[in-house]
């Protein structure tokens, strides 16, 4: 018998797609981290890290957990100090969603909200950065779990990779977004431990520098980072490329109305990815699409037409030609 919420996270499903992109000469994969209890494949990491504190003594009953995010880390943390009876302070910014803002409350979080980007940079990633350091000085017992660099970050993700090779055995293709560099990481160290020859192909957004690009204006949260991250390191992925917010609206809605999976933006970028990259993939081989999280956080923006409008215009034919194709089984019971 299961002792908690928590120990509901992991083990997520792998259902294969085959609507999504038709006539493909391989096995195409997702694991939907959507089913994690929190909502998402953050609830691996912060469990790691929120445990780790406990054992080592990091983290006691009177401790106040302070960190920076844009959504899916914060929530992830939020549950589990929730249910450790732990005080955290979340550091958002204006950017960050109302679901996610929301959900944060729901799990007793206290909202700390910076309304300026940093001056100089002109990132909210940096002023919130500031923000956690700040109160950190003035919060006695306070604790930074720190997802940039805390190893216990890509310890999480070392499990995914784990499930997904028990369940597929030899898989030739990994596609995975990438943001604290921590579902990478974690990933392509389970791949060379296990001497696998698995591929990762880090899917970056444009305006991020993780790789090395300029910074600039993202509208899809915890996709792409305006600071590169400690967790990163050279040679993790076998490749990378660099997709467009319009790349993740379309990417997502092709999801929902040919898959009838509600995924949240980096799995539209995922999408995407796959979809440049698929002549390069050899017949019969087995790829693997890692879908973040849901998109029910995602209703008011990617999902929503008057803001898809806002953005980018009349846009809706990219996504409704790629799903006329789509075939209708009648199945009989």
């Amino acid at each position: 018998m299961d002792e908690s919420i928590l120990s509901a996270i992991g083990n997520t499903p792998l259902v294969r797609l085959t609507r999504v992109m038709r006539d493909i000469p391989f096995r195409l994969y997702a694991k939907l981290e959507s089913l994690n209890p929190g909502g998402s494949m953050k609830d691996r990491p912060a469990l790691k890290i929120i445990h780790h504190g406990i054992r080592t003594g990091a983290i006691g009953p009177d401790t106040v957990v302070i960190e920076s995010s844009s959504g899916n880390m914060g929530i992830g943390l939020a549950q589990a100090c929730c249910y450790y009876g732990l005080h955290f302070i979340c550091v958002v910014d204006p950017k960050t969603a109302p679901q996610n803002i929301s959900l944060l409350r729901a799990y007793g979080a206290r909202i700390d909200l910076v309304e300026k980007p940093d001056p100089v940079t002109g990132e909210f990633l940096k002023a919130r950065l500031d923000r956690v350091r700040y109160l950190l000085g003035k919060i006695e017992g306070s604790y930074w779990p720190n997802q940039y660099e805390n190893l216990h970050n890509p310890i999480g993700h070392y499990h995914t990779m784990r499930e997904i090779s028990t369940a597929l055995g030899e898989v030739d293709f990994l596609f995975c977004a990438t943001s604290t560099c921590g579902t990478m990481r974690g990933c392509a160290e389970y791949v060379r431990e296990h001497n696998l020859k698995t591929r990762i192909v880090a899917v970056d957004a444009i305006g991020s520098v993780i790789f090395g690009g300029k910074s600039a204006k993202r509208l899809i949260p915890g996709h792409g980072a305006a600071l590169r991250p400690r967790l990163f390191q050279p040679g993790l992925a076998y490749n990378y490329t660099h997709v467009s917010d319009l790349d993740c609206v379309v990417g997502c809605r092709r999801l929902a109305l040919s898959e009838a999976i509600l995924a949240g933006g980096s799995s539209g970028a995922v999408l995407t990815a796959i979809e440049r990259l698929k002549h390069e993939i050899p017949a019969g081989a087995a790829c693997v699409a890692i879908f973040a999280d849901r998109g029910e956080r995602y209703l008011d923006t990617i999902y929503s037409d008057e803001w898809v409008s806002e953005h980018f215009g009349d846009v809706a034919h990219l996504w409704a030609d790629s799903t006329k194709a789509t075939t209708w089984v009648m199945a009989t019971y």
